[in-house]
């Protein structure tokens, strides 16, 4: 396996997000997930490895198959970037609020 990605690098892409919603519902093989989109199958096993490689996908072979799981934790990093922006914007709304209420 190559050096571990950054999360980020997965989000960026939409069939990649597709796929990490896709996997947050239930475990799927790589068939499956693949006839979710209208991308090659080959395209598909390319973005699932650059989620295994960002630790977002774990990936086991059960007989031919292999099945894709989603490791959530990972997503940890993101979703504390983003809270820093959540509490902005909260604060923004929150004014915006005082103000038209004074204006009415």
């Amino acid at each position: 396996m190559s050096a571990r990605r950054d999360v980020f690098q997965a989000i960026a892409d939409p069939n990649r997000r597709a796929i990490i919603s896709l996997l947050a519902e239930k475990p799927m093989h790589l068939n499956g997930i693949a006839e979710q989109f209208d991308i090659s199958r080959p395209a598909i096993s390319q973005h699932i490895k650059l989620l295994e490689e960002c630790g977002l996908v774990r990936v086991s072979k059960i007989g031919r198959e292999r099945y894709c799981q989603i490791e959530a934790s990972q997503l940890k990093e993101v979703a504390e970037w983003v809270s820093v922006f959540k509490k902005l914007w909260d604060k923004r709304l929150d004014k915006l609020e005082a103000f038209l209420k004074e204006v009415k």
